[in-house]
């Protein structure tokens, strides 16, 4: 099981490091375990003025404090691999290093990074496939309040008959719930 020592070496290793330090197999369960076990420990002790008390709560919030530090700096280097990533098309560097969960992270946001330059290339050409709001036209079949539109907006009311020309997300709500429903050209 990790102790504190432990901690505080792997965060030294990482924050001296550029690239992702290797972690123990079961580093986050071996974490969690100890945190646990610190915190059980504090609850435990009844005499909050007894020195080892004091020294044992002071390592609980200081271990917390390392690892999460350690987190926000393996973090910033899997960003900085992502960056690297989609400009270089050089993906697997520490890779081997990564914890499961960094794996997937780091695989979803060099797909998102790779599609936003998708979009810049696209937009670059002129072929800007913006989202377009598209309107129907419906006719309420019953009276219906003032309500809040998908852009923040307040339209309405609206009286039983009246035609209305609506966004199309806002006249597919109105339409199945029964308020309304589409004019047909």
């Amino acid at each position: 099981m990790l102790n504190y020592n432990d901690v505080y070496e792997i965060l030294r290793k990482e924050k001296y490091s550029e690239i992702l330090q290797p972690l123990p197999k079961d580093f986050l369960k071996d974490v969690g375990e100890y945190l646990n076990d610190r915190k059980e420990q504090s609850a435990k002790d009844e005499d909050m003025f007894n020195e080892s008390v004091l020294k044992n709560k002071k390592q609980l919030e200081n271990s917390i404090a390392l690892f999460k530090e350690i987190i926000l700096r393996r973090k910033k280097k899997l960003l900085n691999l992502v960056f690297v990533a989609t400009e270089t098309g050089i993906m697997k560097r520490d890779y081997e290093n990564m914890m499961p969960f960094e794996k997937e992270m780091f695989d979803n946001l060099v797909r998102a990074f790779e599609e936003g330059d998708k979009m810049l290339t696209r937009i670059m050409q002129g072929k800007n496939e913006t989202y377009k709001e598209e309107n129907t036209m419906i006719i309420f079949s019953q009276n219906v309040d003032k309500f809040v539109d998908m852009s923040g907006n307040t339209i309405g009311p609206f009286s039983s008959g009246e035609l209305a020309n609506l966004d199309r997300v806002v006249s597919e709500i109105l339409i199945s719930d029964g308020k309304a429903r589409k004019v047909d050209d």
